[in-house]
Order: structure tokens, then sequence, then C-alpha cells
């Protein structure tokens, strides 16, 4: 900057205060990250994830969730979350996925995220048909009298939810959302309050039958 100017501005300290606010210092922008890599997602996920998401993201059993199709926006919020930083309990607590994003940069993880998103989920089922009246009651009405809002309303009539607010529940294993509604429910998962305060009103019998119901969503 010109000596003159700076000298002239430091001499009235309302015009440099307004000019350091308005950002003429030049001051460093965050950028926007890169267009993410599919063919660098698909490396992470073969080399880090496939032990238990599989190499495309349709796991083999109610243990992990299928990743396949997810909204990658969900995906790269849920692994920032996984990332522990100093001094700081994860958002969302979870000691082996915090070891799997250790070592993944802002970027791998929009990568990993984008390919995930990309690939084809492959569809669950129902597998309780004595529970899927109470499972689509939960789903597409909810529990007016225990205060609990329709699953669709958030998720959508066919589970397919909404990129950056809401992830897909189609097809989902029933044991891994029945166990993702416990733990919000016991606030084991708190990186939800709203799933927190839902899942706090429904019973075990009431999770497993909306849970399997989600399952055969299509």
């Amino acid at each position: 900057m010109n000596r003159g100017v700076w000298k002239s501005l430091a001499a009235t300290p309302l015009a440099l205060a307004c000019f350091l606010l308005s950002g003429a210092g030049h001051a460093a922008e965050p950028q926007a990250p890169a267009k993410p890599d599919l063919n660098r997602g698909q490396a992470i996920a073969s080399q880090v994830c496939a032990a238990c998401h599989a190499a495309d993201g349709n796991s083999t059993g109610g243990a992990y969730p299928k990743l396949a199709g997810q909204h990658a926006e969900y995906l790269y919020k849920q692994l920032t979350e996984f990332k522990a930083q100093p001094g700081k309990t994860p958002a969302r607590n979870n000691a082996i996925m915090a070891g799997m994003v250790a070592a993944l940069s802002d970027q791998d993880m929009h990568n990993v995220a984008a390919y995930f998103a990309s690939q084809t989920m492959k569809p669950g089922a129902a597998r309780d048909k004595d529970t899927v009246p109470l499972g689509q009651k939960i789903y597409r009405g909810g529990l007016a009298e225990k205060g609990v809002p329709a699953c669709a309303s958030c998720h959508g009539p066919t589970g397919a939810g909404m990129p950056s607010q809401y992830p897909r529940l189609s097809g989902q294993w029933a044991e891994y959302t029945a166990a993702q509604l416990v733990a919000f429910r016991d606030e084991v998962r708190k990186n939800n309050a709203p799933m927190h305060t839902v899942a706090s009103r429904l019973s075990d019998k009431e999770i497993k039958a909306v849970a399997d119901y989600i399952a055969g969503l299509r």
C-alpha cells in the first residue's frame, strides 16, 4: 500500500477501522473445495472404507450402514463430525470412525463422499409383516398422541431424503436404522438434537417397526 495512504488512514481511527473491516487489507478468504475427484474417492473407499462398507458402499450386514446412493453433503458432514479436533470431543463420537478419518484431508472427505453418492444402493426389504402397519403409521403419519412427527415430513415419502438437509433412509439395513434411533434416544449419538427429541418418544417396539418399514422403502 502507498505509505501516504496508510498514514492518512492511521490518522483517522474511524477511516482505518472501516478500511480493515472492508477487507481492503487483502486478508486471505477461505477457498471453496475443489470439484470432487471420484477416482480419488474410489481409491479411498477401496483402501479405507471397504472392509466395513464394501468398495461400492453396499455393506453386507446391518452392523455397518449402506453408503451407496447417500447424499454427498450428508456423508461429508458425518465424516467431519467423526473427525477429532485438538482438545475437543468429536460431534459424533465413534472411536473406529475417528481412526478412519484421522488421516483424511477436507478434500479427501469431499472426494469419498461424492464417490459413494455416485454408487447405486442395493434395495432392502421389510422382514416382519406383523409390524409393517405400525412402521407405516409412524413413518407416514407419525404418532400424534406422543408428539412424534411423520418421518416422511423430513425424509420424504419414499425415504429419498433431501441433499444437505436430510439423509436418504430407504433401503438402509433395519438393524442399523434401529441402532441409530436408540443411540439418538439415549444420547449416545449427540449430533442431531431434533432426532434425539423424536427418538426419545419412541418405544423399542416402535423403533424396530419403523426401522423395518424403512428398509423396504423404494
